[in-house]
C-alpha cells in the first residue's frame, strides 16, 4: 500500500499543481480569460477520446508501470515548453502544447485506480478505496495551495518548475511498483474490446447514474476552476489566493472520506455519490454571500465536508458493478468522461464568467451540480 500511493498521490500532486498553474501562466503572461479557458480545456480535452483506448489496451497489457512513466515523462517536458513560450510566441500553442501532455492525462485519474482489485483482497478494498480518494484529496490539498504560495512568493515560473519536480520523483515512484498481468482477454479484437468497455458503462444502470452525476461534476468543477482566480480581486487578494480556496475543499473532502468509511459500506455507492454531489452544490450557492476571504474559505471547507464521499462512492461503484477484465476500460473511460467535461466547463468560463460576473457564475455552478445530482437519478 504505501508504495502504490506515494506513486499515485506523487503523480497526482503534479497533475492538480498542472490544471491550477495554466491558468495562472496564462493570465499572467497574456491577460486572457479567454485563452486561459482554452489552454485549460485543451489539456483535459483529448482524454474523451484516449481514455476509452488506453483503458482497453491497459486491460490487455503488462506494461502498466511504463506507461504511466511515459505519462509523466511527457507532462515534464510540455510544462518545461509552456515555460519558454507562453506569453512569447503565437497564442495557439499554449493549447497545443497542452493537448498533448493531457493525451494520456486518464492514466493519472483511472489507470493508476484500475490497479486497485489486482493489489488489493477483496476484503481490504474498501479502506483502500478511502485511501485512494484520500490520495486524490491530499494531492487536490497540496496542489493548488503549493502553486498559489510558489506563485505569490517567488513567481509562476517557479511553480512550473515545482510541477516538472514533481513529475520526475513520480517517475521514481511508479518504478517501484509490482508488475501486474493482464486481466483482460488478447484474444479479443482491440477495438471490441474498446466498445465493450463502453457498452458497459451504457447498459449498467447503478454504474451509469455514478458515472453520469461525477461527469457532470467536473464540468461545473471546470466552470469553478476559471472563476475563482476572477473571483478573488473582488475580496481584495491577488487571484493566486483561489488556490487555497480549492485546499480548503480538499481538506474538508479528505477528512469526511477517511472518517466515514463504514458508513458509507452499507449505503448502495450511487447514492451516496449523488446526495453528495447535491449537498456540494447547495453549499456553493452560498459562496456569493461572502464578504471576506476568511469567510469564503469556511465556506468552502464546509463544501468539501460535505462532498467527501463522492469519490470512494465512485470507486466503489465501478468496482461493484463491473467484472475485473473490465476495470482499467471502465476506469479510464469514466476518467476521460470527467477530464474532457471539465475541459469544456473551462473552455465555456473563459468566455460565460466576464459576460455575466463571478457572482453569477458560482450560483449557477452550485444550481448545476444539484441538477447533475438529479439527472444522474434520473438516468438509473
Amino acid at each position: 500500500m504505501p508504495s502504490y500511493y506515494l506513486a499515485a498521490t506523487l503523480a497526482r500532486f503534479a497533475d492538480e499543481m498542472v490544471a491550477f498553474t495554466l491558468v495562472l501562466l496564462v493570465l499572467e503572461r497574456t491577460d486572457s480569460p479567454t485563452l486561459a479557458g482554452l489552454t485549460g480545456a485543451a489539456y483535459a480535452l483529448p482524454a474523451i477520446v484516449t481514455g476509452p483506448l488506453l483503458g482497453a489496451w491497459l486491460d490487455r497489457t503488462a506494461y502498466r508501470r511504463s506507461a504511466l512513466a511515459i505519462n509523466q515523462a511527457a507532462l515534464a517536458a510540455v510544462m518545461l515548453a509552456l515555460l519558454a513560450l507562453t506569453g512569447h510566441a503565437a497564442s495557439w500553442l499554449s493549447p497545443a502544447l497542452a493537448a498533448v501532455a493531457g493525451a494520456t492525462l486518464p492514466m493519472v485519474s483511472g489507470g493508476l485506480t484500475s490497479m486497485l482489485p489486482s493489489l488489493f483482497r477483496q476484503d481490504r478494498l474498501a479502506r483502500a478505496n478511502s485511501f485512494e480518494a484520500a490520495s486524490f484529496s491530499s494531492a487536490a490539498i497540496a496542489g493548488p495551495a503549493t502553486a498559489a504560495t510558489v506563485t505569490a512568493a517567488v513567481s509562476i515560473e517557479a511553480a512550473v518548475v515545482v510541477i516538472v519536480v514533481a513529475a520526475t520523483l513520480s517517475i521514481v515512484a511508479i518504478g517501484r511498483l509490482p508488475a501486474l498481468p493482464p486481466v483482460g482477454s488478447t484474444g479479443e479484437p482491440f477495438l471490441a474490446s474498446v466498445v465493450g468497455g463502453l457498452q458497459h458503462l451504457a447498459r449498467t444502470p447503478r454504474l451509469r447514474a455514478s458515472t453520469v452525476t461525477t461527469t457532470l461534476l467536473m464540468g461545473f468543477s471546470g466552470v469553478l476552476l476559471i472563476t475563482l482566480p476572477l473571483h478573488m480581486p473582488s475580496l481584495g487578494h491577488p487571484e493566486s489566493a483561489a488556490g487555497y480556496l480549492w485546499t480548503a475543499v480538499e481538506v474538508g473532502s479528505v477528512t469526511t472520506a477517511l472518517l466515514l468509511g463504514r458508513l458509507r459500506s452499507s449505503w448502495r455507492p450511487e447514492y451516496v455519490v449523488m446526495l453528495s454531489v447535491a449537498a456540494y452544490g447547495l453549499v456553493l450557492t452560498t459562496w456569493p454571500l461572502a464578504s471576506s476571504l476568511a469567510v469564503l474559505l469556511l465556506l468552502a471547507l464546509l463544501a468539501g465536508l460535505v462532498e467527501g464521499p463522492t469519490l470512494p462512492a465512485m470507486f466503489a461503484a465501478r468496482q461493484q458493478y463491473s467484472p475485473p477484465a473490465l476495470q482499467g476500460r471502465v476506469s479510464t473511460t469514466a476518467a476521460s468522461l470527467r477530464v474532457g467535461t471539465s475541459a469544456l466547463g473551462q473552455a465555456t468560463a473563459g468566455a460565460l464568467v466576464p459576460t455575466i460576473g463571478t457572482q453569477a457564475s458560482l450560483v449557477l455552478v452550485g444550481a448545476g451540480l444539484t441538477a447533475a445530482a438529479l439527472t444522474g437519478r434520473l438516468s438509473s
